[in-house]
């Protein structure tokens, strides 16, 4: 694994369901081959709207994965941040891609004011077998991607969390 680097230069860790923390990018040395973030209005369209824009910026950006698949997968962590998370006011939902310029994977970022992801082992640990109507963040394991959180804090305080999938090209 490459140690990445945050914009302040120190190493990044997320929580992943196999270890307690794990590397994973925040931000990477060179310049991602693309880079794109907004935010959506914290309503029952978030997610939609999500959907739409990732699909618009990844065709733009010329992603080589499959855009339906990150869009879906955009559109269940808007909806998951928008239903389960706090939402802070301005009443938006942070949004972020980024092309991993080694692996040319998609890393994925939402953020909520929670600092909280009760039962993300078992969120993360999701077999990719479909079993029954499928829900959620089922979709990241369905598509072979790689699902994280970790605190958002400032000046030492938590205030919220990022969630972050990546998903692999092919």
């Amino acid at each position: 694994m490459t140690t990445l680097q945050n914009e302040a230069g120190r190493s990044a860790s997320r929580r992943c369901a196999d270890e307690a923390q794990t590397l994973l990018p925040l931000r990477w040395p060179e310049k991602p081959a693309f880079d794109w973030s907004t935010s959506l209005l914290a309503n029952e369209a978030a997610g939609p709207n999500a959907r739409l824009r990732t699909r618009t910026w990844l065709t733009i950006g010329h992603w080589h994965g499959n855009v339906d698949i990150a869009a879906r997968v955009t559109d269940k962590l808007v909806d998951n941040a928008v239903k389960h998370g706090k939402i802070s006011a301005p009443a938006r939902i942070p949004l972020r891609m980024a092309v991993i310029p080694e692996t040319h994977e998609l890393m994925i970022e939402v953020d909520d004011a929670s600092p909280d992801f009760p039962g993300f082992n078992e969120v993360a640990k999701q077999s990719g077998e479909v079993r029954g109507t499928p829900t959620g963040l089922w979709w990241v394991a369905h598509y072979r991607g790689r699902l994280s959180w970790d605190v958002k804090s400032v000046d030492g305080e938590a205030v919220g969390k990022t969630v972050q999938a990546i998903l692999p090209v092919t």
